[in-house]
């Protein structure tokens, strides 16, 4: 049976989206090829549509859901709250709880503010990080990702420079530079040569398919901070709590002044968080810097959420015992070395990368080692393979990135058909 015959409900609401929701979605990423397909519920790492039909979630919400979808302590905790109140706009106890549990094990954090998303923590940090140092300009690596405030919205992707939206107003963007991921030479260049606030990157690069740092690299960046006078900003939003309790930085053991951290820490509801250290963090304080023009400004609505901090406390608090990392990473691990000899073994170039619980296929011969490297990429095969696997029940990011993630609720059996479905493509492919 075809997809459109097995989606007609959904084919139903798309159109009806089209008519309220530019494209008919709410984010350019889920609008798939005819159409995306509408969820009726989800449980575990299995989405049921409108139509009935079962796929297995390596998307996992963004990443956010660790835990899987619905998972028990959290739902427990949010139950328990909601009676309490959905929003306050006031001071309360779940706040403090959960930066607690932040600053008991990320590396960088001595005091955290919360946002409502990875877009306005990295908004807000690397303004703080203005502030702090009273530089301008900041160095970012290319192809990365850090949510769509306008001065970060540049060299994401390809040709790297070029204006990255209508409507980005080009002085917004002339004090950030670009350099490529794991070009440590690159970067020493720009700092050497500008007076920069900082230097933030993504210590694995999540939207260019998990690519590791290589050694030295992160180190390096370090030290260059560290001459230059610069703050050094690890975006965590991705690897925060994904790769650990201590996020990258635990796993790489090189600390950052400053985390941008989002996804997990929310337990599957909106959040953000930039977090560092007592004395940068103490620029926001209206305390100690009474005029507007010492002090970094920072608010929201949203922020400290009371749903959203009981149900990252309950989500940390389950990964404290350290088994869903075993679990998971396990997986991951069993995920890319399997995926690695289909590869070998066939004809069609493809390659895995990805750490912990992430994996991605690149369809090339050689590993990426950077967002340019991608570039290398076999874009026919890619739309191939995710057609290929939507029809077997497997569900990811899109079309075009072969990004997952493994969560606590995927089992063997899981990795199994999705290494199985893989075999399949790549000996049935043909250019």
């Amino acid at each position: 049976m075809s997809y459109s015959e097995r989606t007609k409900k959904s084919k139903q609401l798309y159109e009806r989206a089209g008519k309220v929701l530019p494209a008919g979605v709410s984010y350019g990423i889920r609008a798939l090829p005819p159409y995306p397909f509408y969820l009726d519920h989800a449980e575990g790492v299995k989405l049921t549509d409108v139509d009935g039909n079962v796929y297995t979630d390596f998307w996992m919400g963004h990443g956010a859901l660790i835990l899987g979808h619905s998972p028990k302590p959290v739902m427990e905790a949010v139950r328990k709250q909601l009676p309490r109140g959905t929003h306050f706009g006031f001071s309360h106890e779940n706040e403090i709880e959960l930066a607690e549990r932040i600053v008991k094990h990320v590396p960088s954090a001595e005091m955290v503010r919360y946002c409502a998303s990875g877009t306005e923590a990295n908004m807000y940090g690397t303004r703080l990080a203005r502030a702090y140092t009273g530089r301008n300009k900041m160095l970012k690596i290319e192809g990365s990702w850090h949510g769509g405030y306008d001065s970060l919205h540049a060299y994401v992707s390809r040709p790297y420079g070029r204006l990255e939206s209508a409507g980005l107003n080009p002085k917004t963007t002339e004090d950030t530079l670009a350099a490529p991921f794991n070009d440590l030479e690159a970067a020493r260049k720009i700092a050497k040569n500008n007076q920069l606030a900082c230097i933030i990157l993504e210590p694995v690069m999540g939207a260019a398919g998990f690519l590791t740092p290589e050694p030295g690299y992160l180190e390096g960046l370090r030290e260059i901070c560290d001459e230059t006078g610069a703050l050094l900003i690890f975006d965590e939003v991705v690897t925060g709590f994904r790769l650990g309790l201590g996020g990258a930085q635990g796993y790489y053991r090189v600390t950052p002044d400053l985390t941008i951290m989002g996804k997990i820490i929310g337990g599957g509801f909106p959040i953000g968080a930039f977090v560092g250290p007592t004395e940068i963090m103490e620029r926001i304080d209206h305390h100690k810097y009474p005029k507007p023009e010492d002090r970094s400004t920072h608010g929201g609505t949203f922020t400290g959420n009371p749903v959203s901090m009981v149900a990252g406390s309950a989500t940390i608090d389950t990964l404290e015992t350290g088994d869903i990392y075993r679990h998971i990473d396990g997986l991951g691990e069993k995920m890319r070395k399997n995926l690695q000899d289909i590869f070998n073994r066939s004809k069609l170039p493809a390659t895995a990368t990805g750490i912990g619980s992430t994996f991605a296929t690149h369809f090339q011969d050689k590993e990426p080692k950077n967002a340019g490297d991608t570039a290398r990429n076999d874009m026919d095969a890619t739309r191939a393979y995710f057609t290929h696997m939507l029809e077997k029940g497997i569900i990811y990011l899109s079309p075009t990135v072969s990004h997952c993630w493994i969560s606590s609720p995927h089992t063997m059996e899981d990795v199994e058909a999705y290494l199985q479905a893989t075999e399949e493509f790549m000996k049935s492919y043909r250019a």
